[in-house]
């Protein structure tokens, strides 16, 4: 690696901190869109792991213009150790994601809960990845690099998509389990309909039964006020005092 300045340095280092991001998330994607079955979500895993497998080539492209090697972790040491180091650790960490896909596949009881843990798995993810890229293009702001602040800004973007979407596809997948594996008994539209069912009916007055009860108050009231009077007229007159 050239000498590079201390803003440059660190610009290089948080690059790299973001294409080791996408590398992982690279092999997870391909890991969990072997395993999706609901064609919307798993349409968008694949536009998804078209837009990493690109980032990855702009960071990687964006470190080698600041002069900089792209790698997944910070080895010390001189070069050819440091690159040596950098190949195994690369290696190991491709294992491990390519290892999570059979891992994966034993996630939750059924296919739909599986589903439902690796987009909560990939939108923890994304999170991360937001973080990266809003430290990379203030760090890039700061340093006058509008290059790299473009780049970053750029990407960041399409990972607020990628959040939106699996922020609104959770809650699908959710009432997918829900529906797999709760009994109908139990979900909250059955229930509601049971109570409807439950609550007791009272019954309806016709009009004509209506008119009939104001007749008869109507008439009621009109021979309590005739009483009233005769009463009144009955009684003897008080004399002046």
């Amino acid at each position: 690696m050239a000498d590079l300045s201390a803003g440059d340095t660190k610009l290089v280092q948080y690059l790299n901190e973001a294409y080791g991001l996408e590398k992982r998330l690279e092999t997870a994607l391909q890991a969990h869109i072997a395993l999706t079955t609901r064609p919307p979500y798993k349409k968008r895993l694949k536009e998804h792991l078209s837009e990493t497998k690109r980032h990855s080539r702009e960071v990687k492209q964006r470190i080698k213009q600041l002069g900089g090697t792209a790698e997944t972790v910070s080895a010390p040491g001189p070069e050819p150790i440091a690159e040596a180091a950098q190949a195994v650790v690369a290696g190991a960490q491709k294992a491990v994601a390519l290892a999570q896909g059979p891992l994966h596949a034993l996630r939750g009881t059924g296919e739909d809960e599986k589903q439902l843990k690796n987009a909560k798995t990939e939108y923890a993810s994304e999170a991360e990845e937001i973080a990266t890229y809003t430290a990379i293009e203030a760090l890039a702001e700061a340093l006058g690099d509008r290059d790299t602040q473009r780049l970053a800004r750029s990407i960041r973007r399409d990972e607020e998509r990628m959040s939106s979407f699996l922020e609104k596809e959770i809650p699908r997948l959710t009432k997918a389990v829900v529906k797999a594996e709760v009994p109908a008994s139990e979900r909250r539209s059955s229930r509601a309909t049971a109570s409807s069912k439950a609550k007791p009916t009272v019954a309806k007055r016709s009009p004509v039964t209506k008119a009939k009860a104001k007749t008869k108050a109507v008439g009621g009231n009109s021979r309590a006020v005739a009483k009233a009077k005769a009463a009144a007229k009955r009684r003897p007159a008080r004399s002046a005092a």
